[in-house]
């Protein structure tokens, strides 16, 4: 049995079968089948359900977010935001999969010569519960739009948006088993992987899950797309507008309440500001008022399980011990659920957990950096390389950080990182490859077929 355990709490919300192996084989197989028609589907009727299911998830915003708030502890309005934006990616891939799917006519030494995108076939998807539907449309958008089709394997704490996710998408009007969720543990991923009519793996989680994955499907020559852990770096300068950079950086860092691969992380200021932008941030972060996640007034849920919230504490206390400075929370609360405060450390130097470690919960600590040269060093000394952000008055300073020095895969000046259905998504480095979203994501897996006419 699958168990839904509320972070909130404690209290047990659901328990759900596994799927069998007969009936891993059936849904593969199914969702194969429906495939090799749906390929051959025009891309303009495709587009139909795409667009219902957009209409569906704004409907549902409200039930999909308690649903959220239920099993992953995520506030109210930012779970409402979350369904908006998937709603969104829907609607973005149905308006543009005809562009971007085009033939690409190239100029060569024959009389006619192109780039024709086909469908791979049925793709699995490997995803985490932080954001349990964003996470998952955007891989069934494009994916589906493209004609292939989806199984999904999500995270087991999350198996009752996993189930609504399955249930939109045949009211949408898609082939019945055409995308199909399997209740199982991460234990079974290979057992699907193995399966021949899975052509590609795309992942979203852990480092270690990616390796798992990657390893395997590489063992069969299946193609993968993961995107892993960060350990994102934000950059304030001397002359940034530390009021607006403090505000930016609160949001980035608690928003999910931390619990994001593209969350700030790490924040890297130049000293002689450091001081003054510890304080405002401390400041801003103080005003995350922590709680239940269905009271819409709370803007800090617990985190997803109370395992993950006893690691990310220990992190903290060994950066403590190591002569980090705790400037706002730091104490596990008293009482059930997965509950962890705003937390800020400032002294932060090489060699605590906090300046080497993904910290996946509200914890922000703080870096002294001698200059830029300094600070772009220390944001650079990861194995990480997903996100990162610099905040300046000199925007073609900040630009040229950005975009030559920064080792992430979206750099942004002034503002936080965030993704967005128009603009490819990955990162480097122990942060994964390929991309998501995009036109580039759309094609990550598609036979960019050659064409020759002679």
């Amino acid at each position: 049995m699958i168990s839904s355990i509320s972070p909130t709490d404690g209290r047990l919300l659901a328990e759900y079968e596994e799927t069998s192996t007969q009936d891993v084989q059936r849904g593969v197989e199914s969702a194969a089948s429906l495939q090799r028609d749906w390929a051959d589907v025009p891309i303009s009727d495709r587009a139909v359900p795409m667009m219902r299911l957009a209409d569906l998830l704004e409907a549902s915003r409200r039930e999909l977010a308690q649903l959220m708030a239920e099993e992953m502890g995520k506030p109210l309005a930012q779970g409402l935001a979350e369904s908006d934006k998937c709603a969104w990616v829907c609607r973005h891939y149905a308006e543009n999969a005809d562009r971007i799917l085009a033939d690409q006519h190239i100029e060569a030494d024959r009389p006619k010569s192109y780039l024709a995108y086909r469908p791979l076939g049925v793709v699995l998807a490997v995803m985490p519960w932080n954001f349990p539907l964003w996470q998952v449309y955007r891989f069934f958008a494009p994916a589906l739009m493209a004609g292939n089709g989806g199984i999904l394997k999500h995270a087991s704490n999350v198996t009752g948006c996993a189930l609504a996710i399955d249930r939109l998408a045949v009211e949408a009007g898609f082939p019945d088993g055409l995308f199909r969720t399997l209740v199982l543990p991460s234990s079974r991923v290979d057992e699907v992987l193995e399966h021949p009519s899975i052509v590609a793996a795309t992942l979203t989680g852990s480092d270690p899950a990616g390796r798992a994955v990657a390893s395997k499907a590489g063992s069969l020559l299946k193609k993968t797309v993961l995107e892993l852990g960060g350990s994102d770096p934000y950059l304030v300068l001397a002359d940034a507008d530390l009021e607006r950079a403090a505000a930016t950086c609160s949001t980035s860092r608690l928003i999910n309440g931390g619990q994001s691969c593209i969350a700030a992380k790490r924040f890297i200021v130049e000293e002689p500001v450091v001081e003054e932008f510890t304080e405002l941030l401390a400041a801003e972060m103080s005003t995350a008022l922590m709680g239940d996640p269905m009271d819409p007034a709370t803007t800090l849920g617990p985190m997803a399980r109370v395992d993950l919230r006893d690691e990310l504490h220990d992190q903290v206390e060994r950066s403590l011990t190591a002569g980090a400075r705790p400037v706002i929370g730091g104490e596990v609360p008293e009482g059930p659920g997965a509950f962890y405060p705003a937390t800020l450390l400032a002294d932060v130097t090489e060699g605590m957990a906090v300046y080497h470690e993904e910290t996946f919960g509200p914890v922000a600590a703080v870096i002294a950096a001698r200059d830029v040269d300094d600070a772009v060093r220390i944001a650079n000394d990861t194995e990480f390389g997903l996100g990162a952000a610099v905040f300046t008055a000199d925007l073609e300073l900040g630009e040229r950080v950005a975009r030559d020095r920064l080792e992430a895969g979206a750099c942004f000046v002034n503002s936080f990182v965030a993704s967005d259905p128009r603009l490819p998504f990955g990162g480097i480095k122990m942060s994964g490859y390929g991309r998501e979203l995009s036109d580039i994501g759309m094609r990550e897996f598609l036979n960019t077929k050659t064409v020759v006419v002679a």
